[in-house]
């Protein structure tokens, strides 16, 4: 758990979301326990990408 802390502080350049995104698009569902889930950050696209000021 100790290794966690300070993870929050990490912030990813849009070069690098937009790499993600195409690796795995934003609401996949990796687990089939989580099909029908949608957290209010994919529901609303203006929540996805906030700058580090916003976070």
């Amino acid at each position: 758990m100790r290794a966690q802390l300070g993870a929050d502080r990490v912030r990813l350049s849009r070069d690098v979301l937009d790499q993600i995104d195409k690796i795995v698009p934003p609401g996949t569902n990796l687990s089939a326990r989580d099909a029908g889930y949608q957290p209010v950050a994919l529901a609303d696209p203006a929540l996805r990408r906030r700058s580090a000021r916003s976070a």
